[in-house]
C-alpha cells in the first residue's frame, strides 16, 4: 500500500489498538487504608450488607446498617447485631444521615458508604451523587460508575495482605488471580513478614541509639518507590569504617536480601537467627553476612519428614483411590489398622517396613499410642509416614485426633479420604440407603462409644437408614435398647419435652454386612427380631457393621424366613449392560428364598445359603 493510500486510509490494526486504548479504564490508586474507629454506613439488609458489615468489623471499623423494622435480616447479619458488633437503626435512609451518624471529632460525618441496593435502585444514585458532593467515599454493588471506591478481593496472613482488582472487569477473576497468588507462597509466609519486620525495626532502633550519626533519614518502604537507589547494591567491604557505613550496613544487608532471596529461603529465616542478624556489623573487623545463602538452605534441603492419612475403603484393592495407592508406593514406613485386609497390604512394596497396630480388647489406647509416637520417631529420622487407615480417616477413625498430635509435635499431616464402608457396605450388600418414599434420611452411628460405652440409640423413623459401626460385637444390647423401654421409663416416663422416644417394630428389616467387598463377605438378611439369633448361629466374620431401616427390602424381599445368608462378592467382577441390570431388580423383586438360592450365582449377588426353610418356624 503506498503512503497516500495510507493517510486516507488510516491502519486497521491502528484504529484497534486506538479503541482499547479509550474503553480501557484509568488505573485506580492503590491504597492500605487504616480504618479503625471509622464509621461505615451500610445501606442495605441481605447476604451483601452481612458481608460489608463482616469486612467492617474484620478492620477495626463500627458498622451501622440503615434498614426498616419490616426488613429480613440476613441470619450472620442479625448475629452480628445481637452480639453488638454491628448497630442497626431501624428507617430508610435520609440525606442527614450521611453527617449526623459519624464520629465526633470528624463532625460526625460518616467514613464510608456502602450501598447493596444495586444499581437499578434510584436511591443508589442518589446516594452516590451525595456522597460525592460531601467528598464520602462511596461503594455501590454492581455500579462501577457509581463508586469512588471497590473493595479487593483480599489474602491476609497475619500482616501480610494481598489485594486484586479488576476494576469491574474481570468478573470472578480477581478472585481466582488472589488464590493462585496465595497459592504460590511459602506456608505461612505472614510469620515470615513479622520476622522480618521485626529485624528492621529493631536494628532502627539501635542505630538511633548508637547516634552514629546525624538524624538518620527513614528507609522508604518498597511498596512507595519504583526504584532502588544507585548505591542500594554498593559492596560493604570489612575495611568501611565510616559512620555512615557502619550504621547502614545492616539495614541495606537486609534490604538486599529482601529483594533477591528466594521466598522460599526467606521463609526458613527463625526467631534464632534474629540474635545472630542483630549482632553482626558491630565492628569494623567483619568479614561475613550474618546469615548466609548456604545456612539457610541447608535447612530447605535437610530431609524432613512427612505424614500421610489415608482412608484404604472398605476392603478391596480397585476401591482405593489413586492418592492412596501413590501413597502406599511411596511411603518409607506404613503404620496400618489391624484390620486392613491383606489384599490392601499386599500391594505395599516389599522394601517398605509396615507396623500393624496390635489392637485388641483391653489394649486399644495403648496400641494407639504406640503407632502415633512410632510415627514421630519415623518423622523424625526424615521418613515418608503412611498411617493407613480403615474405611475413611475421618469417619469413627480418630483421623483428627491423630492430625492433632503430629501438628502439635510440628508436623503437618496430609489427609486422603477413603470410600467408608459405612455407604459402600449397604450398597454390595444390594441396599440402597436412600430411596424414594421409602427413606430421605441417613444416620451413622457407632455401637461403642469412648472407653466403651454404649451410646444413646436413635429414636425409630420409618423414613430412615441407620448404619451402625463397630457394633456387632454388643449386637444383643444394641438390639434391646432401640427395641425394649428401659425400667426407668415403663411407668409413663417421658423424654425433655413431654414426648417419649420412639421405639423400633421388631419387624424392621435389618442386615449385617461382613468383610464387604472382600471375597469372603457375607451378608445376613433379618429382621431385628431374629439378627441376634441369626449371627449366633452363623458366627461373626468381622469387620462388619448393621444396615437398619425399610430400604433393606427394596432389592430384596424376605419371603417369610427369619433370616438369609448370602456368601461372596462378585460386585466388581461382572459387567452387564442397563437392561439385564433391570430385568436383575426386577427378578430380585419377584423370587422368593428358594429361587433366588437358585438363580443367585446367575445374578451376581454371590452365593445364597439355601437351606433356611427347614429354619421358619
Amino acid at each position: 500500500m503506498n503512503s497516500d493510500l495510507q493517510s486516507l486510509y488510516p491502519s486497521p490494526s491502528y484504529s484497534y489498538s486506538k479503541q482499547i486504548q479509550s474503553d480501557m479504564a484509568t488505573p485506580a490508586l492503590l491504597t492500605a487504608l487504616d480504618c479503625l474507629g471509622h464509621v461505615h454506613l451500610i445501606i442495605g439488609s441481605g447476604p451483601l450488607a452481612a458481608s460489608r458489615a463482616a469486612k467492617s468489623t474484620e478492620v477495626g471499623a463500627s458498622p451501622i446498617v440503615l434498614a426498616r423494622s419490616t426488613s429480613e435480616i440476613h441470619y450472620t447479619l442479625s448475629k452480628r447485631i445481637e452480639d453488638g458488633t454491628v448497630k442497626w437503626i431501624q428507617k430508610e435512609f435520609q440525606d442527614d444521615d450521611l453527617q449526623m451518624l459519624g464520629r465526633p471529632e470528624v463532625d460526625n460525618v460518616v467514613d464510608a458508604v456502602f450501598v447493596t441496593k444495586g444499581p437499578k435502585s434510584s436511591q443508589s444514585s442518589h446516594i452516590s451523587t451525595l456522597c460525592r458532593r460531601l467528598r464520602i467515599p462511596v461503594n455501590v454493588t454492581d455500579a462501577p460508575n457509581l463508586c469512588t471506591f471497590t473493595l479487593l478481593s483480599t489474602h491476609t496472613d497475619g500482616p501480610l495482605q494481598i489485594g486484586i482488582t479488576t476494576s469491574g472487569r474481570g468478573c470472578k477473576l480477581s478472585s481466582r488471580i488472589r488464590r493462585e497468588i496465595a497459592a504460590s507462597l511459602p506456608p505461612n509466609f505472614g510469620q515470615t513478614v513479622e520476622r522480618l519486620g521485626t529485624i528492621r525495626r529493631r536494628i532502627w532502633e539501635e542505630d538511633h541509639a548508637t547516634e552514629m550519626a546525624v538524624d538518620p533519614t527513614p528507609e522508604i518502604e518498597d511498596e512507595e518507590m519504583q526504584n532502588q537507589k544507585h548505591t542500594f547494591n554498593t559492596l560493604i567491604q570489612p575495611t568501611d569504617t565510616s559512620p555512615s557505613i557502619s550504621r547502614t550496613r545492616r539495614l541495606r544487608w537486609l534490604s538486599q536480601i529482601c529483594e533477591y532471596w528466594p521466598l522460599r529461603r526467606l521463609a526458613s529465616i527463625t526467631n534464632s537467627d534474629i540474635s545472630a542478624i542483630l549482632s553482626a556489623y558491630t565492628n569494623s573487623t567483619i568479614d561475613t553476612a550474618p546469615l548466609t545463602p548456604r545456612t539457610v538452605d541447608s535447612r530447605i534441603t535437610s530431609p524432613l519428614g512427612t505424614m500421610t492419612l489415608a482412608g484404604s475403603g472398605p476392603g478391596h484393592p480397585d476401591l482405593l483411590t489413586r492418592a492412596t495407592h501413590s501413597a502406599i508406593q511411596t511411603a518409607t514406613f506404613i503404620l496400618a489398622d489391624k484390620l486392613v485386609p491383606s489384599p490392601v497390604l499386599d500391594l505395599i512394596p516389599r522394601r517398605t517396613p509396615i507396623h500393624i497396630a496390635r489392637k485388641f480388647p483391653g489394649n486399644a489406647e495403648a496400641a494407639q499410642e504406640e503407632l502415633l509416637h512410632l510415627g514421630l520417631a519415623a518423622l523424625k529420622r526424615g521418613e515418608h509416614v503412611l498411617r493407613l487407615k480403615q474405611g475413611d480417616p475421618y469417619l469413627y477413625g480418630r483421623g483428627a485426633e491423630e492430625v492433632y498430635f503430629f501438628r502439635r509435635n510440628g508436623y503437618q499431616a496430609r489427609v486422603l479420604p477413603g470410600v467408608t464402608s459405612a455407604l459402600s457396605a449397604p450398597l454390595f450388600a444390594g441396599i440402597p440407603v436412600t430411596h424414594r418414599s421409602v427413606a430421605d434420611q441417613v444416620l451413622i452411628c457407632t455401637g461403642t462409644g469412648r472407653k466403651g460405652a454404649a451410646p444413646d440409640p436413635p429414636a425409630y423413623n420409618k423414613s430412615m437408614t441407620v448404619v451402625f459401626l463397630m457394633a456387632l460385637h454388643r449386637l444383643g444390647s444394641l438390639v434391646e435398647s432401640l427395641t425394649v423401654r428401659p425400667e426407668s421409663d415403663s411407668s409413663g416416663g417421658a423424654e425433655a419435652g413431654g414426648a417419649t422416644k420412639p421405639l423400633w417394630p421388631k419387624e424392621t428389616p435389618c442386615a449385617v454386612v461382613e468383610r464387604a467387598s472382600c471375597p469372603d463377605q457375607r451378608v445376613i438378611r433379618s429382621t431385628l427380631e431374629h439378627v441376634c439369633e441369626a449371627v449366633e448361629e452363623e458366627g461373626s466374620r468381622p469387620p462388619g457393621l448393621l444396615v437398619l431401616g425399610w430400604t433393606c427390602e427394596v432389592l430384596h424381599r424376605s419371603g417369610g424366613q427369619r433370616w438369609v445368608v448370602v456368601e461372596g462378592f462378585r460386585g466388581l467382577d461382572c459387567v452387564m449392560g442397563a437392561d439385564e441390570g433391570l430385568d436383575v431388580v426386577r427378578a430380585m423383586g419377584k423370587l422368593d428364598v428358594g429361587e433366588v438360592g437358585d438363580r443367585g450365582e446367575d445374578l451376581g449377588v454371590g452365593q445364597v445359603v439355601a437351606g433356611r426353610k427347614d429354619l421358619a418356624i
